[in-house]
């Protein structure tokens, strides 16, 4: 093939090959029958892995150091690769595809002699994982090119389907205009300052969730926190223009706080920030996109498409008021919907990538991460129970690769649950499980919470 088809990555796909940043996304479907190989096969060959430009291309490096995407032919014996062994010490079927995920999270890399892409069939514990290099793309991409391949169980002739993608704003009178963008211009300046000061000093307070440099090279453990849709629903009632995201936050500052003050050898302190780092999509329109659309729109289509946000949490000692935690992170989110500090961190990374390259981006990445105590990202996923190659599909999970960060959390939702992924490097956070059910606890809480204040109105 003539090297003139070559494609030169992008700059975020340089970003994250570099050694701070080489992160790689890893997901799995779970189902209840024995996994039909073949057919399985069949499916991933007819699919539009043949077809995409970055699934289906080497990652080169010519001699000046430049990397490229070559087109070449898939081998699928190559890249599904079958575990018939069970997992050794698990619990069940899920436990096994947990420690199976934590394992890879801190394994080898993806070989470059091949598309940077890995299928895993574990037919002893009937579930599929998959390995996809980040430089291939965000979760928005991989979710889109996943979901085309999978069909409603309900009718097999439909593709899945996600919640609709939120409304407008509806008409403004122009005082509320004037005052919207007055706020996008205040807020915008103030969490810019805070982003960079966390890129350059500012460090959250060491606590024994903390990790930093070096903490990605730990031995991970991974556990599955669950939470019902209809749990965090009702919650959101609870507090006029209240979303799942103000929700989920509220959660994860309750269930922290929770594991905190159980955890910690002396009491812990009220209003202790931990600061969060968010991936979001600054696609025009949120959560899962139509492939082929994808494919063709190149300004807002496949590829790494995010910002970064900074989430503080505050956490309170036990006999908190459950939605309270709610009302601080409605707060601080709807601060942070009417900032443009996800942009900001989009752009200021190409910029730097432009001037300085990869490797200083890489760092700068590295350092945030450093100074922050935890990764956290959610997407939207199927509404309706879905198949994969005609095996009616469980569970959807995902993680990543090990980040500085000693406590990583990915969220999916799937046919009304949400999978929450809890990644921690197991010297720092020796009980996941109690993390986890600490977080499940505190939804349980807000919802106890939530219904007591509607009905008293």
């Amino acid at each position: 093939m003539s090297h003139e088809l070559d494609q030169p990555l992008t700059p975020a796909g340089r970003l994250f090959l570099q050694p701070e940043t080489n992160i790689v996304v890893i997901s799995s479907l779970g189902t209840k029958e024995p996994l039909r190989i073949e057919a399985i096969k069949s499916v991933i060959a007819d699919s539009m892995l043949a077809k995409h430009p970055r699934l289906s291309s080497l990652l080169v490096v010519d001699k000046n150091g430049h990397e490229y995407w070559r087109k070449t032919e898939i081998d699928m014996d190559r890249h599904v690769i079958i575990r018939h062994d069970a997992i050794e010490g698990a619990k069940d079927d899920e436990d096994a595809a947990n420690i199976y995920m934590a394992d890879l999270a801190v394994s080898v890399p993806l070989e470059t002699d091949k598309p940077l892409w890995e299928l895993h069939l574990l037919t002893s514990h009937k579930c599929a994982v998959i390995r996809v290099h980040h430089a291939l793309g965000d979760g928005v991409s991989f979710l889109s090119f996943l979901l085309a391949m999978c069909r409603q169980a309900a009718d097999p002739t439909k593709m899945s389907v996600v919640a609709p993608p939120r409304g407008d704003r509806g008409k403004e009178t122009i005082g509320g205009m004037v005052g919207r963008w007055l706020k996008v211009v205040w807020f915008t300046m103030v969490f810019v300052v805070d982003f960079i000061a966390r890129v350059v000093w500012v460090c959250d307070e060491t606590t024994v969730v903390s990790g930093g440099a070096g903490v990605e090279l730990w031995p991970r453990k991974l556990v599955t926190a669950r939470f019902l849709i209809d749990d965090m629903k009702m919650v959101k009632k609870s507090i006029p223009k209240t979303t799942i995201n103000d929700v989920l936050f509220g959660v994860i500052s309750f269930g922290l706080s929770k594991y905190l003050d159980a955890r910690s050898s002396k009491s812990l302190h009220d209003g202790l920030r931990l600061t969060g780092l968010a991936m979001v999509n600054l696609r025009p329109q949120p959560g899962y996109q139509d492939l082929v659309k994808l494919m063709k729109n190149k300004s807002t289509g496949w590829g790494n498409k995010f910002g970064m946000l900074l989430l503080p949490t505050y956490c309170y000692r036990s006999g908190s008021d459950p939605l309270e935690y709610l009302r601080r992170a409605k707060t601080m989110i709807d601060q942070k919907k009417s900032s443009l500090e996800s942009f900001f961190s989009y752009k200021f990374g190409y910029l730097i990538m432009s001037i300085l390259g990869a490797k200083y981006a890489s760092l700068l990445n590295y350092k945030i991460m450093c100074n922050t105590t935890f990764t956290i990202s959610n997407m939207v996923g199927p509404t309706e129970k879905i198949t994969f190659a005609g095996h009616p599909v469980d569970y959807i999970k995902t993680t990543s690769t090990s980040l500085p960060h000693a406590i990583t959390m990915h969220m999916i939702s799937y046919a009304g649950t949400g999978y929450m992924q809890i990644l921690v490097a197991k010297d720092i956070v020796p009980d996941p499980d109690v993390l986890a059910k600490c977080l499940e606890d505190a939804l349980l809480e807000m919802k106890e919470a939530a219904v007591a204040a509607i009905k008293s109105r």
